[in-house]
């Protein structure tokens, strides 16, 4: 066993997974997982740059983090960071924070590596399953990309499209400097526009309906897993590999695009930080879900963290 640490610091989220890894058994165990939301991604998509006070509550997150590597006594670290950090003018001053704290260099990666990630994550314990069939297509819903593979034992192709939540919730649901609560019909026309050309872009790389098995991640999946299960908190153990129809969906996606803030942050198993941009991701799945034909969502919170996990074991 090799004790290592991943983080995943995305557009929203910044995310720890600590474990031990035995790449001769394929055995991940988890010893800390834990997520902060730090919006990262705050007004890149309109300004280009990375935020001063977002940067200061992803470095605040970072000391968190490096007293849990600390003490749990990881051989070995990496840093990924996506969408966001990809796309910002300052990303050195990240960077060098990044490295002051955590003793690491950021790997600011590609779409096509984070797709690459998200998939062995995701897929590496659905082996064997003869209730899921290949290939599988993965869907990673993230703040600023949602990246789309498609593979049965690896990854045959894989891209990486701008419609993450905090991105759409940005450009179409921000009116005067905040979040329109709840959107206008234009809003969302605008929005579902801008979701579905996306996927045009994503198709032409990925067969979309050619997977057998839609398996999705991240915090706007699991959020809607977490609605669909009616859990009084949120369960990580329940919402994995959950299954949710895409009817369930599309209830659920119709509900947080006509409530209201105070609604949405009244569902027991919503996160704070996603109040304000969970009706954007519940959008991107439904969307999605629309787009290949699948009757269902196979959840998991093994993700990208758990395929960056295992890149370094």
């Amino acid at each position: 066993m090799t004790r290592v640490a991943a983080v995943d610091c995305g557009t929203n989220s910044i995310r720890l997974l600590v474990a031990d890894a035995d790449p001769r058994t394929g055995e991940l165990v988890e010893l800390d997982r834990r997520m902060i939301i730090v919006r990262l991604g705050q007004g890149v998509d309109r300004t280009g740059r990375l935020a001063p006070e977002a940067l200061e509550r992803t470095f605040a997150a970072c000391r968190e983090y490096a007293a849990v590597v600390k003490e749990h006594g990881a051989e070995r670290l990496r840093f990924v960071a996506t969408s966001a950090s990809r796309d910002a003018e300052n990303r050195d001053e990240f960077v060098r924070g990044v490295l002051d704290i955590l003793g690491v260099e950021p790997e600011v990666i590609t779409g096509d590596q984070e797709a690459e990630f998200s998939f062995t994550g995701a897929t590496k314990e659905l082996t064997g399953r003869d209730d899921l069939a290949k290939p599988y297509l993965v869907v990673d819903i993230g703040g600023g990309s949602t990246e789309f593979v498609v593979g049965a034992d690896r990854v045959d192709a894989a891209r990486s499209v701008d419609i993450g939540c905090v991105r759409m919730t940005e450009r179409h649901l921000v009116h005067d400097g905040a979040v329109t609560d709840p959107p206008t019909a234009e809003q969302i026309a605008a929005m579902r526009a801008d979701i579905e050309a996306a996927l045009d872009l994503a198709g032409e790389t990925v067969p979309l309906r050619e997977a057998r098995t839609l398996v999705g991640l991240a915090g706007s999946v699991t959020t809607i897993a977490a609605i669909a299960l009616g859990l009084d908190a949120y369960d990580s153990a329940r919402i994995h590999h959950s299954r949710v129809s895409v009817d369930r969906v599309r209830e659920i996606t119709e509900w947080l695009l006509r409530s209201t803030h105070a609604e949405r942050a009244a569902v027991p198993s919503m996160h704070p930080g996603r109040v304000d941009v969970i009706a954007a991701g519940a959008l991107v799945l439904l969307s999605i879900m629309e787009r290949t034909g699948a009757r269902e969502v196979v959840v998991s919170e093994h993700d990208i963290l758990d395929g960056i996990a295992w890149s370094v074991a």
